[in-house]
């Protein structure tokens, strides 16, 4: 009998020594150090990284977002504001504009899949200043501190994606590039024309690849941005043990 009670109460004592355990791993009391701070920044954004493209590279990840959805680019909003006009809607003007809007964020959803490896390597390779500023800044400030360092870089290596996807075939029987060519020209054609003159339209002269990147760039960083949140909100959910200490320390 007291055999049994022995190694019951062993069995209790074994079982609150763990728990305390498992509250000291996931509130952790000492100071990270800056080391561990910029690689609890690199990893929370790796995590970001990493489910922004899996929100953004399926279909509809972009055309179905309205934070993230293209529209047409500035230099041809004219022609989305005039779609209306009889002449353009005679020259199926109106009709092709819908068809480029789905083509272009098509071909962002596709080449969102060539973005992780860009910006693991960007990640990976960025040299941190100041970690600790970062980590008690804004609930965005590790995105931010990416996205400031590491822009032009991302961009250059990511454009070229963008313009394979721009040329392949996903939507219908024509690539993107294509239909904004067809938009585009049966647009001109009538804003070069007596009647669209005096209707006060004007030629579009532009190319669709640099928009496309830098819309397609602005919705990685706002969804990795999103992601950083949701870390820093609750960063006892994250099994990485260095987003626990770090993130978890700031927390307070």
């Amino acid at each position: 009998m007291k055999a049994n009670k022995l190694i019951l109460l062993l069995a209790v004592l074994a079982f609150s020594l763990s728990s305390c355990d498992q509250i000291l791993d996931s509130n952790p009391s000492s100071d990270p150090s800056e080391s561990e701070i910029t690689e609890g920044l690199k990893k929370a954004l790796d995590i970001g990284n990493e489910a922004a493209v899996g929100i953004l590279n399926k279909k509809d990840g972009f055309y179905k977002d309205e934070a993230v959805k293209m529209l047409l680019p500035p230099e041809a909003k004219i022609i989305y504001d005039k779609k209306d006009n009889q002449y353009l809607k005679l020259a199926g003007v109106d009709k092709l504009i819908d068809d480029v809007i789905l083509s272009m964020n098509r071909s962002a959803e596709d080449a969102t899949s060539e973005a992780l490896p860009i910006f693991k390597s960007a990640i990976t390779d960025m040299t941190v200043v100041d970690g600790l500023s970062i980590l008690q800044g804004t609930e965005t400030a590790a995105t931010e501190y990416l996205k400031s360092k590491t822009y032009m870089q991302l961009k250059d290596a990511f454009a070229p994606k963008i313009d394979e996807s721009l040329d392949k075939v996903l939507v219908g029987d024509i690539s993107t590039n294509k239909i904004w060519t067809s938009l585009t020209t049966k647009y001109n054609e009538v804003a070069n024309s007596i009647p669209g003159q005096l209707a006060g339209l004007k030629p579009v002269d532009t190319q669709l690849s640099n928009f496309v990147t830098e819309k397609a760039l602005d919705a990685m960083f706002l969804k990795v941005s999103e992601e950083e949140k949701k870390i820093r909100e609750n960063p006892y959910q994250w099994a990485e043990a260095i987003i626990t200490k770090v993130f978890g320390w700031v927390k307070g």
